[in-house]
């Protein structure tokens, strides 16, 4: 019996890793099936703003802005490919709790797709990596993308 994914998450972040894991998830939603949900995910984290002393509000207003741009070219490159359950949301707090947690209760998702992280060594032990803390922690399947859409190792890898 093979797993027919219904409710794929995708979280994204503007990186070539999460677009990578999106065009992936295109894929495997088209394969799945035409009444396939393919949720596209970005999340503020305002934890970021919490340290700044001059914040005000347009800095995150700007952020939601320039991702809703991306989302928006997302949603239209997976209607080009043939899929008509596709959507996103934005959502603000913390990614790790939001992307394993809270967003795939809400909207019931079997699967997330999510791009290897590109965070350095230094960074990974002080902050952890959202990918691996989604990995251990996920309500659902996690499906970690670490190859092109040929299946080859991607340029892009930190070494």
């Amino acid at each position: 019996m093979t797993q027919q994914y219904q409710h794929i998450l995708v979280p994204v972040d503007g990186s070539k890793e999460a677009e990578l894991a999106f065009k992936k998830a295109v894929a495997v939603a088209l394969r799945n099936g035409a009444d396939t949900e393919l949720q596209l995910l970005h999340v503020v984290d305002t934890r970021a703003f919490q340290n700044v002393s001059s914040f005000d509000s347009s800095m995150v207003e700007q952020v939601t802005k320039t991702a809703k741009q991306t989302l928006d070219q997302y949603v239209d490159y997976a209607k080009k490919q043939g899929l008509t359950n596709v959507s996103y949301t934005i959502e603000y707090g913390a990614p790790k709790t939001l992307i394993s947690r809270e967003v795939p209760e809400k909207m019931h998702a079997d699967l997330i797709m999510i791009g290897a992280t590109g965070l350095n060594a230094v960074e990974r032990i002080l902050i952890g990596s959202v990918t691996e803390y989604v990995t251990r922690m996920a309500i659902c399947d996690v499906l970690v993308v670490r190859t092109d859409l040929d299946n080859q190792p991607t340029s892009f890898k930190k070494h």
